[in-house]
């Protein structure tokens, strides 16, 4: 069965950058699937903010790719996100996930999702 597990730092201060990784268990990042972060605030909904394919190519939610960059290291099938600049409207639970495309319309594709992980942004 294939698990993913993210972490990182839960604190940041603004101006600081998010630094996330996503390990992945039981499954491999170079074949098929599309590897995805999403993100939720305090209150509100689900938001996809970029992808990274099995063949290492990368795509991110237009209100995001000025900070956003998605990488991966295949020795460790393991990917990560970092989002700089950060500000409190950042403050969310950080996710990552598998699916089968690019895109906020994937989500029924996902189908095995890591727990989440909180990150506050906070001076």
């Amino acid at each position: 069965q294939v698990q993913l597990q993210e972490w990182g730092p839960g604190l940041l201060q603004p101006s600081q950058t998010l630094s996330l990784t996503c390990a992945v268990y039981g499954g491999s990042i170079t074949t098929n699937y599309y590897w995805s972060w999403i993100r939720q605030p305090p209150g509100k909904g689900l938001e996809w903010m970029g992808v990274i394919t099995y063949e290492g190519t990368t795509d991110y939610s237009p209100s995001l790719v000025s900070r956003t960059s998605i990488s991966r290291d295949t020795s460790k099938n393991q990917f990560s996100l970092q989002l700089s600049s950060v500000t409190p409207e950042d403050t969310a639970v950080y996710y990552c996930a598998r699916g089968l495309c690019s895109g906020l319309g994937c989500y029924p594709t996902m189908d095995y999702w890591g727990k989440g992980t909180l990150v506050t942004v906070s001076s």
